[in-house]
């Protein structure tokens, strides 16, 4: 049996959802009720924190408590098994290593990997924990962070890999500000010797950052103008999946 009131309040989110923002009479009109009705409809919604109002406008959109919902959803969904075709595809279109690594805790886990016919090594790093200021997808899912969480792993041990490691954090700074800017990121033997990766976001609901996919090889292979190229393939393969896991683009 379908409650009426529960189906409306429904319908008002996923009207939201696609129109970005309305006002009282237009959500009135999508649902054919009168606007008193609407009203309290959006009005309860909005003391859950479901939706909220613009000040100066009026009009009503999603609120910041449906990302925490479809954030809790979006942690369930094993991103390592759907993301395994992408990487496949990407591997073999690109020839290089690709990996999908998501945050768990203060370190970058690579839940899935394919190797394309060109990689050279044979390392598995799926499952394996790696540092976020040495790694591209460590920079990337460290900008998506709020200030005070990238503050207070600044505050921490950033342990030197390379001599080309970034470790002090007036430097690393910066850098993923450029991160956030670009939409993407670089690791320059910075993990390894001879190891160059480039690393772009995937995005959730709303503009939450749930993963990042990576694509690494030989420096003499991947030179400062292919890391360029190649990440831009990686932000359109990105772009898709990110499209599966919910993320409407605005």
């Amino acid at each position: 049996m379908i409650v009426q009131s529960v189906d409306r309040a429904v319908a008002v989110l996923e009207f939201l959802l696609r129109q970005g923002e309305a006002g009282i009479t237009e959500i009135a009109a999508e649902l054919g009720v009168h606007k008193s009705t609407a009203s309290r409809l959006v009005y309860t919604l909005q003391s859950k924190g479901l939706v909220e109002q613009d000040g100066e406008r009026g009009r009503f959109t999603i609120g910041f408590a449906m990302l925490r919902f479809a954030g809790a959803v979006t942690r369930q969904i094993d991103v390592g098994r759907l993301g395994a075709p992408l990487c496949e595809d990407l591997a073999q279109r690109l020839g290089e290593t690709v990996n999908i690594a998501v945050l768990d805790g203060m370190s970058a886990v690579n839940v899935s990997q394919a190797r394309g016919s060109s990689a050279i090594a044979a390392q598995n790093w799926t499952g394996q924990r790696t540092a976020l200021h040495a790694t591209s997808s460590g920079k990337v899912l460290l900008a998506s962070m709020t200030e005070d969480e990238r503050e207070e792993f600044l505050r921490g041990e950033l342990p030197s890999y390379t001599a080309r490691t970034i470790t002090d954090p007036d430097e690393l700074r910066p850098v993923l500000q450029a991160v956030a800017d670009d939409g993407y990121s670089t690791s320059f033997e910075e993990l390894e010797p001879g190891l160059h990766a480039c690393a772009v976001p995937v995005r959730g609901p709303g503009e939450s950052v749930v993963a990042a996919i990576s694509v690494s090889g030989p420096s003499y292979r991947l030179s400062n103008r292919r890391v360029r190229q190649l990440s831009r393939e990686l932000d359109s393969a990105a772009r898709e999946f990110s499209g599966r896991l919910g993320h409407v683009e605005r």
